[in-house]
């Protein structure tokens, strides 16, 4: 009889004890990696998103600015060459935690950004493709969708560094080498060496 009501208290016990060791273990982070690595990657998705719309807007602004100036053919052709290396890197989840391929991405961005800055300043030479309809919602479009990629890419950035300090700080690092040691840092957006450098002014 004895034994009997022991068993049932050592089972009371461990009926309250496994919820309140759960609580304990949801409240010490354990649930904080995969939580800021979907976050990362929704942020990831929005970056993508933003250049997949500039990449739609350029064929229409290369087109519309070929009908006034086809003598600026290695402007046009450079923006074109550029826009296909960019759409033909094949990206996924996996590409922001691999550093040659993220890199990868963001040089074919960067080239892309600098080709359609020369496209822009071209058309400064050409007053009627200034004054087109066309053109000018094309840059319209092209500019806001420049500030969204911006913005995408400081959310993404800032969900990365939350992710990547709880990977390296405690908590976190127990579950990192624990129950996520597939988990791997996540690669931020850096500044091109050519946009760090100050412009050289000459009078």
């Amino acid at each position: 009889m004895f034994r009997r009501s022991a068993d049932r208290s050592g089972f009371a016990r461990v009926v309250i004890l496994v919820p309140l060791l759960g609580l304990l273990l949801s409240g010490c982070g354990v649930n904080n990696i995969p939580t800021y690595e979907e976050q990362a990657k929704a942020k990831w998705s929005e970056v993508q998103n933003q250049y997949q719309r500039r990449a739609d807007l350029i064929p229409n602004l290369v087109e519309t600015v070929k009908g006034y100036a086809k003598q600026e053919s290695t402007v046009l052709e450079a923006v074109t060459n550029a826009r296909a290396r960019a759409t033909s890197i094949q990206v996924n989840a996996d590409t922001i935690t691999d550093p040659e391929a993220f890199k990868k991405f963001q040089d074919a961005q960067t080239q892309l950004s600098g080709a359609l800055g020369r496209l822009l300043a071209v058309s400064e030479s050409y007053p009627d493709l200034k004054s087109n309809q066309n053109f000018l919602a094309l840059q319209s479009q092209l500019e806001g969708t420049e500030n969204r990629i911006a913005v995408a890419r400081r959310d993404y950035i800032e969900a990365v560094r939350v992710y990547n300090t709880e990977l390296r700080t405690f908590p976190g690092v127990i579950w990192a080498s624990t129950l996520y040691k597939s988990n791997k840092p996540m690669q931020e957006f850096t500044v091109a060496e050519d946009v760090k450098q100050p412009p050289q002014i000459k009078f």
